[in-house]
This record gives C-alpha cells, sequence and structure tokens, in this order.
C-alpha cells in the first residue's frame, strides 16, 4: 500500500482543515530571524501532531500529542499573535472523540488552561476584540457537542453489533430446528425404507412369494413418497413467512376444527422487515395450533399492534385456557427461546371465558455511524 498522509477512512476532511493553518502561515510570513525559524519548526510540529491523531494512536502517544498542541498555541498566542489562540479549534476535535472519560476530563481541563491562560496573558490586546472572546467560549464548549455525538455513535456501533449477534443466534437456532426436523421426520422414514429394502433383498435372494415381495416393494414406494412430502413442507416451512399468508393458512386450520376467526390490525403489518415477519409468523402457528389442539374454542381473535417501542401480538379464545402450573409444550417453550433472541416477551392471561397469548417484540432501528 502506498504512503497515506492520513487514514483513507475520514475521507477530504483532514484535508479541508488544513486550510486553517493558513493563518499561522500569514503570521509567520512577516517574522524574521530566530523568531521566524522557531515559529516554523513549531507550526511544523503542530501539523505532525495533526497528523498523528488521527491515525488512533495509543492513549498516552495521544495525550502527549494532545498536549504539544497546548504548548504550541499558548506560545503562538503568547509571542506571535494573540488571534492564534484559535488553533485550539483543532484540540477541540480531538479531545471531543475521546472516549475514555477520564481522558476526556483531563484533556478538558487542560484544554481550558491553555485557552483561559494566553487570554489573560494578552488580555489588553484580546479585550478590544469581542468577536475573539466569543470565539473562545464556542471553542472551549465545542468538545462537549462533538463528545455527545462520539458517544451515540458509540451506542449505535455497540447496537449494529447485538443485531448483528442476534440475527446469528437465530440462523443457529433454525439450524437447530431444521436438524431436529429432520432427524424427527426424515430420520424415522429413512431407517424404515432401509429396512423394508434389505428385507426385500433377502426376500429376492431366497426367491419368496413374488406377491409378498410386490407388497413390500409398493410399501417401500409409498413411504419414499411420504418422505418427499416430509422434504417438501420442511423447504416450505425454510422460506420467509408473511404475516398474511400465516393467517390465511391459519384460518382454513381453524375452519377445519369449527372455530371463528377475527383478524384486527393486519394492515399494520405491510412495513416490518423480513426477520420481524418470518418471527411473528412463527408465533401466530404455534399460538393457533395451540388453540385447535388443546382450547375447546369456538372462536379466535389475533390483533396486532404497533407503536414506537415494538409489536404486540395477541392471539385470543373462548376455550377452556390451562392451568398457571401446566408446563409449557415444546412448541411455546421454541416459541419463548425464539422471542428471547430478540429480547422479546410472551405472557399468558387466563380469563374465565378463555385464554390470551401475548407476544411482545421490540422494535430496533439500526443506523450506521462512521467515525
Amino acid at each position: 500500500m502506498g504512503y497515506k498522509l492520513f487514514p483513507v477512512k475520514y475521507g477530504f476532511l483532514p484535508y479541508v482543515f488544513l486550510v486553517y493553518l493558513m493563518f499561522p502561515i500569514i503570521v509567520l510570513i512577516n517574522e524574521t530571524g530566530v523568531k521566524a525559524v522557531i515559529g516554523w519548526m513549531l507550526l511544523f510540529l503542530f501539523f505532525l501532531s495533526y497528523r498523528k491523531l488521527f491515525f488512533d494512536p495509543p492513549m498516552s502517544s495521544y495525550m502527549g500529542w494532545l498536549i504539544l498542541q497546548f504548548i504550541i498555541i499558548i506560545i503562538f498566542t503568547y509571542f506571535y499573535q494573540p488571534s492564534l489562540v484559535l488553533l485550539g479549534f483543532y484540540c477541540a476535535n480531538f479531545i471531543g472523540w475521546l472516549r475514555n472519560s477520564k481522558m476526556f476530563t483531563i484533556s478538558m481541563i487542560l484544554f481550558v488552561f491553555s485557552s483561559i491562560l494566553p487570554v489573560i496573558l494578552q488580555y489588553e490586546m484580546l479585550s478590544e476584540s469581542t468577536y475573539l472572546f466569543v470565539m473562545v467560549v464556542v471553542m472551549i464548549i465545542s468538545p462537549f457537542g462533538i463528545h455527545s455525538m462520539s458517544t451515540k455513535m458509540e451506542l449505535e456501533e455497540k447496537l449494529n453489533e447485538a443485531n448483528e449477534q442476534i440475527e446469528v443466534l437465530i440462523k443457529r437456532e433454525e439450524r437447530m430446528r431444521i436438524a431436529r426436523d429432520l432427524h424427527d421426520t426424515l430420520g424415522h422414514t429413512l431407517s424404515y425404507i432401509t429396512l423394508k429394502s434389505q428385507l426385500v433383498a433377502k426376500m429376492t435372494k431366497h426367491q419368496a412369494d413374488p406377491q409378498i415381495v410386490t407388497k413390500e416393494v409398493n410399501e417401500i414406494e409409498r413411504t419414499s413418497r411420504i418422505a418427499l412430502k416430509q422434504v417438501r413442507e420442511l423447504v416450505a416451512d425454510m422460506r420467509v413467512l408473511t404475516i398474511a399468508e400465516t393467517i390465511s393458512d391459519c384460518k382454513g386450520i381453524l375452519n377445519s376444527a369449527n372455530i371463528t376467526l377475527e383478524v384486527t390490525g393486519l394492515n399494520r403489518c405491510e412495513n416490518m422487515t423480513s426477520m420481524m415477519q418470518n418471527m411473528i409468523s412463527m408465533c401466530i402457528k404455534e399460538g393457533i395450533t395451540n388453540i385447535v389442539k388443546h382450547s375447546r374454542a369456538t372462536h379466535c381473535v389475533i390483533g396486532l399492534s404497533q407503536n414506537n417501542l415494538g409489536i404486540e401480538v395477541t392471539i385470543s379464545d373462548n376455550g377452556i385456557g390451562f392451568n398457571r402450573d401446566t408446563k409449557l409444550g415444546n412448541g411455546l417453550k421454541g416459541m419463548s427461546e425464539r422471542l428471547e433472541l430478540v429480547e422479546g416477551s410472551l405472557n399468558f392471561f387466563h380469563y374465565e371465558t378463555g385464554l390470551s397469548v401475548n407476544v411482545f417484540i421490540p422494535i430496533v432501528e439500526r443506523k450506521f455511524g462512521g467515525t
């Protein structure tokens, strides 16, 4: 890789700020002798520290380069030109990006000292310029604004990392679910086909009755068709489910069980992410399955609502409910585990006229900030 004056990730921003070095350059052009030589050396050191701070050095080096800038600004302000105190805006930027609270506090104390000291030393000259006083105050305050923005970006980075971890965990959980489904369905079916095939091979070897052999072969064919159907069902389960499709499927299941269905708030699900749709769909499917199997209900209500905090799904029925001491089945346990991955919650409310299952999934906005 070629030489880079500043890190590529910051783009043209570091180069833009170099324009402000024209002010000390103009001052030094009018100086002569030793004072001019020292001034140019100090300006070079200031530029060097400016460049080094962009490369995120270790904290000790970072603080060292900052302190060097403070000293250079004091010298420039006292011995060359009072208005050069505004070079402190360079320091303010780097102080604001300090994420260590202790180092930020120490840097701010030194920064305030290095900004106020030149004002005190050159008070007679600076008192004639209200503009400079105002700019010095703005300069001292600015690190707090930059620090606040930096802290917010750090939190957003952690949030993005957490979201990525959640997605990884969800994928891992889905792989485990697929593995369980394959074992519980295809595993048994294929084992049965293997045993039947071995039986047919032995019967053929011993010249058994052709009718019996044909019957066993037909049984293998029937079982293999069942296995094929199971594969198709697994593939169908793996695709992204939408809430509308899931509710449509559930309506057919409920109709078969003579249970009427009422849906509210479906129009609020149109802008949800595919992951959110899939999560809610699986919860609805599990809730409806439990109603059909255990509730003895005649009517079911699915309600969806959304606000700034998250999405709430309520699945209610007018059945017999269940005892609080009743242990959750594998389906409801799986639902609860999936919701925990996204910091969601699963609650049950038992009424005289049935049971209400409440699912809450928080909404997390993903914002990408750069540093």
